[in-house]
């Protein structure tokens, strides 16, 4: 993938992974755009970074995705990259929930609707661009569910699903699908301390860079490297592995 010279959105781009690609993104002279949810943390990365362009976006709803898609075809029509990082986990025991469905539809809706659709709105877009990529942030949890995060493990593995079907779809097109599948890292996705254990930030989106840059499509880091290579009893055995450990609180 040419990494320079390139149009770029990042959803869910004000924090954690999302900020740390689109830093080195525009590092290496590309228009990088941000679009999240919460106008406060968009302001402190344009202050952080001043040539990012901003844009306030809740992707979990069908009619601000509508309008993201208008409003880049008007502002920015020479876009021919599309992050689709935005992601929420939640824990949930089915035995214990008293939350409305709400709460867990807006999970669906951001992990996996959300990629889905900016796809589907802005794919025909690409292939009218040169170099032109979608690239999809899944989880090492696409292959190996936890039993306390379901939906995300759930939404996580239909993305994996999808960028496969999505990369043969648009082969022909010119339009390369790239799959990012993040170990544990040290961001606040699921609330603030949760994966202090996992790889720091910039390690893993360093490794990221040096991956897409290389060509590859599709790309892991750490524990989550391998995991998509697995038979299904090495993967039986590493979902064992990884529940027996899991508390969920």
């Amino acid at each position: 993938m040419k990494l320079t010279q390139n149009s770029i959105l990042v959803t869910g781009g004000s924090s954690g992974i999302g900020l740390a690609l689109a830093e080195r993104l525009l590092a290496r002279g590309n228009r990088v755009i941000i679009c999240g949810r919460r106008e406060a943390k968009l302001r402190e990365a344009k202050e952080r970074h001043p040539a990012l362009e901003t844009r306030v976006c809740d992707v979990s709803e069908e009619k601000e995705r509508l309008a993201l898609a208008a409003w880049l075809e008007e502002a920015c029509p020479e876009l021919n990259v599309l992050v689709n990082n935005a992601g929420i986990q939640q824990r949930m025991d089915l035995l214990a929930t008293n939350r409305e469905w709400d709460y867990y539809r807006r999970e669906i809706a951001t992990n996996l609707e959300a990629p889905l659709h900016l796809s589907l709105l802005l794919a025909r877009r690409l292939t009218q661009r040169p170099e032109a990529a979608i690239i999809n942030i899944s989880s090492g949890l696409a292959f190996t569910p936890i039993a306390g995060l379901p939906v995300y493990c759930a939404t996580k593995a239909a993305l994996h699903s999808f960028s496969i079907s999505l990369r043969w779809q648009l082969k022909a097109a010119g339009v390369e699908v790239v799959e990012i599948a993040p170990p544990a890292v040290r961001t606040d996705l699921g609330g603030p301390g949760r994966h202090d254990f996992g790889v720091p930030v910039d390690e893993f989106a360093d490794a990221a860079m040096r991956d897409l840059e290389a060509g590859k499509r599709e790309i892991g880091y750490g524990t989550s490297e391998p995991l998509a290579r697995l038979s299904w009893d090495e993967l039986d055995k590493a979902i064992a592995e990884i529940n027996q450990s899991f508390i969920l609180d």
